[in-house]
């Protein structure tokens, strides 16, 4: 297809004749066939130098009613089937500011990095699902691009596209895309306290209001009081939300 060219250009293609080093990949499916048993993401990987999916998981939220094997071969194609044609548009524009940015860090660090941003699936049923996809790199070629890619799709705890966020392992630091001004601005990720991280993992272990007051020698109230802060400072409205977001932006 003529239109999945347009994801490609001189940052992230990766010539047939490119210097790699092949022996890097050995077994790695393996690996994340295993990991894909264990998660509930969707997990796919991108091979830049052939354009296309080198492997899809079973998981159906990314399928979209198809099978793994169908949307492996449609590869860039299934974008121009399953997402929102707007939404075409403007992961077409990430993946170029991406893959700019990208080169401006230092070889040695760019495994380090990751991408998340918002985008909406339409499902077998004609449905549309706001997902959160994360791609971080697996293999180089010699000189530094991406070879290969590692996509981990999830439900989005956000309520509109976008939400284009650049982060790096160990870092604090991280860079949010401003889609309109076409920009990247640097900021600070989001730490929680040690009680809002307290609260927020005994919720995800299933406690109530009351066990968790009772496990922290606190009252009922003050739990409420640090959840209504916790719900402030992420941008959330209920504790559902709340854990997608931890879960999402490893806060957990």
């Amino acid at each position: 297809m003529e239109q999945i060219k347009r994801f490609f250009n001189e940052q992230n293609e990766v010539s047939k004749d490119a210097d790699i080093d092949f022996s890097q990949d050995g077994e790695y499916l393996e690996a994340v066939k295993a990991l894909a048993r264990t998660t509930y993401q969707s997990l796919y990987v991108i091979n830049y130098q052939t354009k296309g999916f080198e492997y899809v998981s079973e998981n159906p939220l990314f399928l979209c009613g198809k099978t793994s094997a169908e949307v492996k071969d449609l590869g860039y194609a299934f974008y121009f089937q399953n997402v929102k044609p707007e939404d075409v548009e403007m992961l077409i524009k990430i993946n170029e500011a991406g893959f700019k940015f990208y080169e401006k860090i230092p070889v040695e660090d760019r495994k380090l990095y990751y991408i998340s941003y918002d985008f909406y699936l339409i499902n077998g049923k004609k449905n549309m699902i706001l997902v959160n996809h994360k791609l971080t790199p697996m293999f180089l070629t010699e000189d530094g691009q991406v070879w290969k890619a590692l996509c981990a799709v999830s439900l989005s705890n956000n309520t509109s596209s976008g939400n284009v966020v650049l982060s790096k392992e160990g870092s604090d630091e991280i860079w949010r895309y401003d889609l309109t001004a076409d920009k990247w601005e640097k900021d600070e990720r989001i730490k929680l306290s040690s009680r809002e991280h307290e609260i927020l993992s005994l919720y995800a272990s299933g406690l109530t209001i009351s066990e968790i007051a009772q496990k922290l020698f606190i009252t009922a109230d003050t739990v409420k009081f640090h959840r209504k802060k916790l719900f402030e400072k992420i941008g959330v409205s209920n504790i559902a939300e709340a854990l997608s977001y931890a879960k999402t932006n490893k806060l957990l």
